[in-house]
């Protein structure tokens, strides 16, 4: 089922992102947590794309399995990264030979060792040249990325937006946040989108930490913030994982529940592949239902965006 439809017919909906695993065992532990996390109805997964081939092939694979196998509706990810656009177009074929109806388009991050993206001969340079390139051959539900804290690349909020908009007007259907830890910079991040005219809707991207030193390398790789006095309360956690798990479960669930109060209309849940820490906020969000008390029909209606 197109994403897009998931969304405008559910609501909330809740999603996870898987990448592909480099080793057998670690392809059973994805594959293990996909099953767990699925009794817990997800919406939807979706499985990240290597660059310059790293694990590119590995993303239609893994895609294809978790939705034949294991039955969840599934999105590939893919870039421009080291692509022509003949090599775009094989793997959208392989992916919509799959019966895969969902792909994320992206830039992409530039490979290991370099510092600036290039863009490759015969490729495209943007995720909106992508999702345009995507709309003119194949019929796919396209998602798109967004960044609450503004892109790195991004000399401010108005750039950013603006570019935004031209990602959404070539196709892109939904989008998913980066990261994030304050929900402030989410509805200000929605409320401004709006303001610009894009009038999607915006799933907030959250990752329930497991171990804090793991979170914090992926925040320094995403410039993604972290608010000091949760720093703080995980320093004061002394390194215990126990203490860390516990706090960020803790964590997350609030700022999940808080964001569907609100009228988010989705979350999605950056797993890193292992399910306990996903599957506890999960299963406590499914239980307390904390959309049923959405806050303030209009605010809800701005965050909902136009897919009704």
């Amino acid at each position: 089922m197109r994403i897009d439809e998931i969304i405008a017919s559910q609501r909330p909906t809740f999603s996870v992102e898987f990448f592909p695993p480099k080793t057998a065992e670690a392809t059973e532990q994805l594959y293990a947590t996909a099953r767990e996390l699925g009794h817990l109805e997800l919406d939807f997964a979706s499985v990240t794309y290597g660059a310059g081939g790293s694990t590119r092939d590995g993303t239609v694979e893994i895609t294809t399995a978790l939705k034949d196998d294991i039955g969840l509706e599934t999105m590939a990810h893919l870039s421009c990264v080291g692509e022509t656009t003949e090599g775009l177009a094989t793997t959208l074929d392989r992916i919509a030979a799959a019966g895969i109806e969902n792909v994320f388009a992206l830039r992409g991050d530039p490979p290991r060792g370099e510092e600036d993206f290039v863009q490759p001969e015969g490729g495209l340079g943007s995720a909106a040249e992508l999702a345009a390139f995507i709309t003119a051959g194949w019929d796919f539900a396209i998602g798109g990325a967004c960044f609450p804290e503004v892109h790195p690349e991004a000399p401010d909020l108005e750039t950013d937006l603006s570019y935004l908009k031209t990602k959404v007007d070539s196709g892109a259907g939904f989008l998913i946040t980066q990261l994030f830890f304050d929900n402030q910079v989410y509805f200000d991040f929605v409320r401004a989108a709006r303001a610009r005219g894009i009038e999607v809707p915006i799933l907030a991207g959250i990752i329930p930490v497991a171990g804090f030193a793991q979170t914090k390398r992926i925040c320094s790789l995403c410039d993604a913030s972290i608010p000091a006095p949760l720093e703080a309360a995980f320093e004061a956690a002394g390194g215990d994982p126990e203490r860390e798990f516990e706090l960020g479960v803790a964590f997350a669930a609030q700022q999940c529940a808080e964001l569907l109060i609100a009228g988010a209309p989705g979350i999605h849940f950056y797993a890193l592949n292992k399910a306990p820490a996903t599957r506890a906020v999960l299963g406590s969000l499914r239980a307390s239902k904390p959309w049923e008390r959405v806050r303030g029909a209009a605010d809800a209606a701005t965050l909902t965006g136009s897919a009704e």
